[in-house]
């Protein structure tokens, strides 16, 4: 084989291909990322058996041919390669050469053949969004899966298609996170589980681009994304997703509406009190004269008043002030409303059409007079 393409189109196909390559395995193979040029395009691709990322770049094949290489090797080499022409050539013994300017690498491929390729996933219907609405739901959402893979369902996120409408739900337990959008047609009822893993590097990888368009075919076990010149295929969780529709009742005793940037701000400057790993509440008391945060911690305390809108009762209620801030920090919105019951049921962060809901348990507290 030998092709010859320019560094940026080569480093950024590996750069992308890259995030399907596992930090662990028992299969070597699996480290390596498939350089193929048997099909009159030069084609990258990486799969760790769960997700799979395959990238085509620009360049010109002298000589068809297919080698795995190591991954991080080939990453580190293409990266540190002078800003020109890269010419990549094998031998029949998989000895692959990398030449740029005056700079030559040497270094062992393995045979192509070996490399675990893309399942073949029938593509029926797919869904059309633009790669910055998928981004942004995924920025909106993500933070709020678990890291615990003791429940799996948990470590994803809920895509749930209904007519014009795509919802995306992540949960771990303490807090729920909601996003909706209207599509552009009307599409059969589908509720599928995504990794979050998957969806982690997907988001990396998309420009954001308004007017790019990313394509999502979903068949009983996976989901595969299209834009640019990439396709992700991903295995999906199996399961059910949590039911959580009895968890987002419309009833509230204290609505507050209160300007985002101040109670983001406030909060983060209450966290200055709290330690990593320390679990200290910020407790939140909701009067007509207005709300007053608070923490106490071993390193000191903190209080501040905000000027609010309230609608409702008086209540004092407790939380852990990283869920608040997560959620605050992916609103757009000037504004934000506040629904809460007493001090034992969930907070809804919510706007009026509710295509964004967030969910936070209150914690408990003593309180220190």
């Amino acid at each position: 084989m030998k092709l010859i393409c320019s560094k940026s189109d080569l480093l950024n196909g590996v750069q992308i291909v890259s995030k399907a390559v596992p930090n662990k395995t028992t299969m070597s193979i699996l480290e390596c990322i498939l350089v193929d040029a048997t099909r009159g395009e030069i084609t990258l691709t990486a799969n760790d058996m769960e997700m799979g990322i395959e990238t085509t770049i620009e360049g010109e094949i002298v000589e068809r041919g297919l080698i795995a290489l190591d991954a991080k090797i080939f990453l580190d080499i293409v990266r540190k390669l002078p800003d020109n022409d890269i010419t990549i050539r094998t031998d029949e013994t998989y000895k692959t050469t990398i030449t740029c300017e005056k700079a030559k690498f040497n270094i062992m491929g393995k045979s192509g053949e070996d490399f675990s390729y893309l399942p073949v996933v029938e593509r029926e219907e797919s869904i059309s969004i633009s790669q910055f609405t998928l981004k942004e739901m995924i920025r909106q959402t993500i933070f709020s899966i678990s890291d615990n893979d003791n429940n799996k369902i948990m470590s994803g996120e809920l895509f749930d298609i209904k007519g014009n409408e795509l919802k995306v739900v992540s949960l771990d337990g303490h807090r729920i996170s909601i996003r909706k959008i209207a599509l552009k047609e009307e599409y059969s009822q589908r509720k599928v589980v995504v990794p979050g893993k998957t969806l982690n590097e997907i988001s990396k990888i998309l420009s954001g681009d308004t007017d790019r368009d990313v394509s999502i075919f979903f068949t009983s076990k996976h989901i595969i994304f299209e834009f640019d010149q990439t396709t992700v295929v991903s295995r999906l969780i199996e399961g059910e997703y949590f039911r959580i529709e009895q968890m987002l009742s419309s009833d509230y005793e204290t609505r507050v509406r209160i300007n985002k940037k101040e109670l983001l701000n406030c909060i983060d400057r209450a966290t200055l009190l709290v330690k990593e790993g320390d679990k200290k509440p910020i407790i939140i008391n909701i009067t007509d004269a207005g709300m007053e945060l608070r923490i106490n911690s071993a390193l000191g305390s903190m209080n501040e008043d905000i000027d609010i809108a309230k609608e409702g009762k008086d209540l004092m209620i407790g939380f852990n002030p990283k869920f608040l801030i997560d959620a605050l920090r992916v609103i757009d919105d000037e504004e934000v409303d506040l629904y809460m019951v007493n001090p034992k049921a969930p907070c809804l962060i919510k706007n009026e059409e509710e295509n964004y809901i967030y969910l936070i348990l209150p914690v408990n507290f003593t309180t220190v007079s």
